[in-house]
């Protein structure tokens, strides 16, 4: 298959790790601040999104997002090391799924409440264990197996008010299939980011990905000539405002991902990514006025607990996974 064969196409000797030290409380903080900061970006993208088309948001993620990436770089003296690679096709194909996540993630999070669409993405770890399986033929024992069945089971009941015979409203039901795509396509650039980690460093990692997906953005601009509703518009200075919290936010929250990944493992650090759901239930009452309806909270939990088992099943086993999330921009971000 063509992850399996990824690297075997490429050589050299494994990318370095680069400056890290055993510092969890301080790993936790740098998470936890980097979910809060997720959530302001998550915050000022709904508000655009009722005036400004998903095409341009994702374009000013990632170009204004662009700026506080290459400033850590910079400042970690790597600015040069980052933009070289053996394997562009990997990061082209990695920047490509991703940023097909977060446009499929993007339109979701207009469309829905935001603890629903936050608790559909949680659906993405259970989808890494799958594709593993598969595409990188990981090895998955019948404990993951039966967590990743009943996190399944959680997203379906999130999913049963969006698609229940009694609420089938057509903006609400395809909002629900989308943060499903979303979180499949985020698994899958997931994957690619395990392979790329095996020879690229973490900075070349994360400055191809938000490099490329802004140049690959900008294809979303023709779109207004089919679609009159998707036409990239002029921002008034509120608006033009909006998009810049948006790519600096979302950069800046990046780089606070990233550096919690260099003081704590994978499975102190992940299990924080939870939290999202918390500031979802916060932010979408306060700011929305919006009240996630029972299933929605109870299928939240069942799929936390899942992903948590899943988290604690790979650390048993000493797969860790830290480099890999350290390089990763989750779809929402």
């Amino acid at each position: 298959m063509a992850f399996k064969s990824l690297s075997s196409r490429s050589s050299g000797k494994p990318a370095p790790v680069g400056m890290t030290r055993h510092a969890p409380l301080l790993g936790i903080a740098l998470k936890l601040s980097s979910t809060f900061t997720f959530f302001i970006m998550a915050t000022a993208l709904k508000i655009a999104a009722e005036d400004v088309p998903i095409g341009q948001l994702v374009f000013a993620r990632n170009f204004f997002g662009l700026f506080p990436v290459l400033l850590m770089v910079g400042l970690r003296g790597e600015l040069g090391l980052a933009f070289q690679t053996k394997n562009p096709k990997g990061h082209l194909t990695r920047a490509a799924v991703g940023l097909t996540a977060m446009v499929c993630s993007f339109t979701a999070l207009y469309l829905l409440p935001l603890p629903d669409a936050t608790a559909i993405g949680f659906a993405t770890p259970l989808f890494v264990v799958v594709l593993a399986f598969f595409l990188l033929g990981e090895q998955v024992r019948i404990y993951r197996w039966s967590a990743v069945g009943v996190g399944f089971l959680g997203i379906l009941i999130v999913l049963s008010p969006h698609l229940g015979e009694d609420e089938l409203d057509s903006a609400s039901t395809y909002g629900a299939l989308l943060g499903i795509m979303a979180a499949g396509c985020a698994a899958l650039a997931m994957i690619t980011v395990r392979k790329l980690c095996e020879t690229e460093r973490t900075s070349t990692i994360v400055t191809w990905f938000a490099a490329s997906a802004t140049v690959l953005s900008l294809l979303t601009l023709p779109l207004g000539l089919l679609l009159p509703g998707q036409a990239w518009i002029v921002p008034d200075l509120k608006t033009a405002g909006l998009l810049l919290l948006i790519g600096l936010a979302g950069g800046v929250g990046q780089i606070l991902l990233t550096q919690s990944y260099r003081f704590a493992d994978a499975s102190t650090i992940a299990p924080f990514d939870y939290v999202n759901m918390l500031w979802a239930i916060i932010v979408g009452w306060v700011v929305f006025s919006e009240v996630p309806v029972p299933q929605v909270i109870a299928g939240a939990m069942i799929v936390i607990a899942a992903g948590v088992f899943v988290i604690y099943r790979e650390h048993k086993l000493g797969l860790d996974r830290t480099k890999s999330r350290r390089a990763s921009t989750p779809s929402r971000s």
